[in-house]
């Protein structure tokens, strides 16, 4: 008998901002511009981004596929580099814009730093070290094959 063997996933995406997405279909239409990468809702900023949990003993990560909302300058610095790289560009101040399920209390707003890749990749994003929430302590140690499956029962639940 073959064993059989299933790949987890390696990421989560979310396709908006949770509140972009909350609108009604006709209000998005009328009021949101968005791309796979950029959403601006009336003078809210957001890019897509991917914040990374390293997988422990993998050499791998998990990438949560979340928005990050930012301050208007920070977007428009974004726009500047979107064809060059930005990894030199110093780190800037965001906030989650998505609520990850299978993490206590609300991720939404959760502040973070979003630092600008080369173009064929997305931002990242970072906790800060004074970080205490388990979503924090996760990127700085890494899960185990255990809480990554638990991760993906809840995101697919």
């Amino acid at each position: 008998m073959a064993e059989e063997s299933q790949e987890l996933s390696l990421d989560w995406g979310f396709e908006l901002p949770d509140e972009v997405w909350a609108l009604p279909e006709a209000d998005q239409d009328e009021q949101v511009r968005y791309s796979d990468d950029l959403c601006q809702w009336g003078d809210r900023f957001f890019i897509r981004c991917i914040l990374p949990v390293p997988l422990k003993g993998q050499g791998d990560y998990f990438g949560w596929g979340v928005w990050a909302e930012v301050e208007a300058e920070v977007f428009e610095r974004y726009l500047d580099l979107y064809d060059a790289d930005g990894r030199e560009e110093p780190p800037h101040p965001a906030k989650l814009a998505n609520k990850l399920a299978p993490y206590p209390g609300s991720t939404l707003g959760t502040r973070l730093l979003i630092q600008f890749q080369d173009p064929d990749e997305r931002p990242t994003l970072t906790l800060s070290e004074g970080d205490k929430s388990r979503l924090a302590q996760e990127q700085r140690d890494g899960i185990d094959a255990a809480r990554h499956h638990e991760i993906l029962e809840v995101c697919e639940g």
